[in-house]
């Protein structure tokens, strides 16, 4: 079975444009100026610092002093006061040797650039999400109107014929009445789908920062698959692979290092440390003193008691550990739960599809067989009618089911993290430019 695009199908005429844009297109426009994923891009240039921030913990720390003073020195003792100039100039370097809070704190860096990592993965399959609603919300309303304009086409055909019937006496004024009726609703709702779409066309245009030309629309799909794999083990996959529950998994793990952390607290510290140091002191008295002094070695401290802070902040940082593991069950659950529903909508949608596949070819050959009816003197026009708007209906929910279901597709591949612009580049197989 072979169906028309839903637009050409009901003579639909848009003006045309030299270049058509795809769902691919919409998307490379929205990756360069969405403000969501540019913030989601500056926050990942900011979270990749955190590992070369936790890394300068391990490393040597080197530090310069120099002082120019002037000393008045006035003293009891005889000769003992003294106006004078001093400088100094000093270097000191040292080398953590064994500092435990410093290794955790770099192990849980590198974990922090991971989230970083995984938060701009879940932004970049936010916005092909917020990108295919959009375009395929401007779609719904193209059609939709496509679909009306039909009707008023059809209404207003038969309205002429009532008109017409009744002044020669062959029909009563009723019919008129219900031809009228039916196309002033018709205009009403012309009217409402009209506003729809440009409000829809203005959050698309938020998304790429300029008016969207002419989109490619949908054609019939080759063959509408339901996906491979029982719900459960979809749902396994999303607990393993959705990106929020990796957020958390990595949350967690910086949780339990932060405890970690924190009891290291208790532990001693051992530096390599060496320093240089020059002093002139300048007619101290009726001298002029000059030292110099090199120095290395190692510096331990063992801390003793610090006011039960430390036991404080480990028992804070276990509390903390805890709620990380819930946070991690609950994003766990609802990425199995996402992919539960996403399953379902996708399965039931290509079966909605074909239904609704089935549904246009038997109301269509319901308007053929009333027409026929019509034409032998058993049918009215209003019956011709009903039937007519009966095949648009079907056209216009077709073409509804075939956009959730393609949404439903791309939601359930976010659901276990492997959602990418090449699932749009799969899409724009079945986007078609319209015709001229």
């Amino acid at each position: 079975m072979h169906i028309k695009p839903l637009v050409l199908a009901l003579g639909l005429a848009l003006v045309p444009t030299a270049h058509a844009d795809n769902l691919s297109d919409v998307y490379r426009d929205a990756l360069a100026y969405d403000a969501q994923y540019a913030a989601a891009r500056a926050a990942l240039l900011a979270g990749q610092e955190k590992t070369a921030q936790g890394r300068a913990g391990l490393l040597p720390q080197v530090s310069v002093n120099g002082n120019v003073r002037y000393n008045d020195v006035e003293s009891s003792l005889p000769g003992g006061d003294a106006d004078y100039d001093s400088n100094g100039f000093s270097i000191s370097a040292s080398q953590p040797l064994f500092r435990k809070q410093n290794q955790v704190q770099y192990e849980q860096a590198k974990n922090q650039t991971r989230i970083a990592d995984m938060q701009f993965k879940a932004a970049e399959q936010d916005l092909i999400q917020r990108v295919a609603q959009a375009y395929f919300d401007v779609l719904q309303s193209q059609d939709n109107i496509a679909f009306i304009n039909a009707q008023k086409a059809a209404i207003s055909e038969q309205l002429a014929s009532a008109k017409r019937n009744f002044e020669v006496g062959t029909a009563t004024i009723t019919d008129t009445h219900e031809a009228q009726a039916r196309y002033d609703l018709a205009v009403a709702q012309e009217i409402a789908e009209q506003n729809s779409l440009n409000i829809r066309l203005r959050a698309l245009e938020k998304l790429i920062g300029k008016p969207a030309g002419t989109l490619d629309v949908l054609v019939e799909p080759a063959q509408l698959k339901t996906e491979i794999g029982n719900i459960d083990e979809w749902a396994e996959r999303a607990a393993k692979g959705n990106l929020q529950a990796e957020i958390q998994r990595l949350a967690k793990a910086i949780a339990d290092q932060e405890v970690e952390r924190n009891r290291a607290g208790h532990y001693p510290t051992l530096d390599a440390v060496a320093g240089y140091t020059v002093s002139n002191n300048q007619n101290f008295g009726t001298q002029q003193v000059d030292t110099r002094t090199a120095s290395i070695g190692l510096e331990l401290n063992l801390p003793l008691y610090q006011g039960g802070l430390v036991s404080s902040q480990v028992r804070e940082a276990v509390a903390n550990q805890e709620k990380a593991r819930q946070d991690l069950q609950a994003a766990s659950r609802d990425a199995s739960l996402s992919a539960r529903q996403a399953w379902l909508n996708v399965n039931s949608g290509a079966a909605r599809v074909r239904a609704l596949e089935q549904a246009l070819v038997s109301t269509q050959a319901q308007l053929d067989s009333t027409k026929l009816g019509l034409s032998v003197g058993v049918r009215t026009g209003l019956d011709v009618l009903d039937a007519d708007q009966q095949v648009l209906s079907a056209r216009r929910d077709l073409a509804g089911a075939r956009y959730a279901y393609l949404l439903s597709g791309l939601a359930l591949k976010a659901a276990v993290g492997t959602l990418s612009p090449a699932d749009l580049a799969e899409i724009d197989q079945h986007l078609k430019p319209v015709a001229k």
